[in-house]
C-alpha cells in the first residue's frame, strides 16, 4: 500500500473530497442588507460548499473609513471541498456578481493595504481548518480578525454552536 502525496491545498491543487472547514466572515452597508446577507450565503452554499453553521446578524459601524451606513455583519462555518485560493476566487466572484466594486480610497494598516467603502458584500476568509496562508492576496487566518469586534463576535456564536444549522 502506498501515500500518495496530498495537493498543498493553499495552492491550486485540488484537495481531492477531502471535506474543509472554513469560516467566512459576511458584511454589507448597502442596500436591502439582510436580504444581501441571504443572498450571499445561498450563493456561497451553491458555489462552496454546505453551510454548516451561521451567526446571527449584528449591526455595526464602519470600520477603516466614514460612512453614514451602518454594516450589517455575520459568519458562517462552510463545508468545502475547495481549496483556498478556490473559495477566494468563487467568493470575489460572489462579490462582483452582488455589485462590488473597487473603491478608490485604500486604507493602510501595518498588516495589509485594503481599500475600504460602502459595499453590498464583503466576503473574507477568516479560516480554513487550521491552515496557514500567507501569500500577497490571501492570508489565512485572516491578519485583522483579532482586532474586529464585527467578525470575533459572530465568530465565536458560530464556533460555540453545537449543532448545525
Amino acid at each position: 500500500m502506498t501515500n500518495k502525496p496530498t495537493p498543498n491545498p493553499s495552492q491550486g491543487g485540488r484537495a481531492s473530497s477531502m471535506k474543509h472547514k472554513v469560516y467566512l466572515g459576511l458584511g454589507t452597508n448597502l442596500g436591502d442588507k439582510v436580504q444581501n446577507l441571504k443572498d450571499a450565503i445561498s450563493r456561497i452554499s451553491d458555489a462552496v460548499g454546505r453551510i454548516l453553521r451561521q451567526s446571527s446578524f449584528i449591526e455595526t459601524e464602519p470600520w477603516g473609513f466614514e460612512s453614514s451606513n451602518r454594516f450589517l455583519n455575520a459568519v458562517i462555518l462552510c463545508e468545502t471541498d475547495k481549496t483556498p485560493r478556490e473559495v477566494l476566487l468563487l467568493t470575489q466572484q460572489i462579490e462582483r456578481d452582488m455589485g462590488r466594486k473597487k473603491s478608490l480610497t485604500a486604507h493602510r494598516s501595518p498588516l495589509t493595504v485594503r481599500e475600504y467603502a460602502d459595499r453590498p458584500i464583503d466576503i473574507d476568509i477568516l479560516l480554513y481548518d487550521n491552515l496557514t496562508v500567507d501569500e500577497p492576496d490571501l492570508k489565512i487566518p485572516h491578519p485583522l480578525m483579532c482586532q474586529r469586534d464585527f467578525v470575533m463576535i459572530p465568530l465565536e456564536e458560530v464556533r460555540g454552536k453545537k449543532s448545525d444549522v
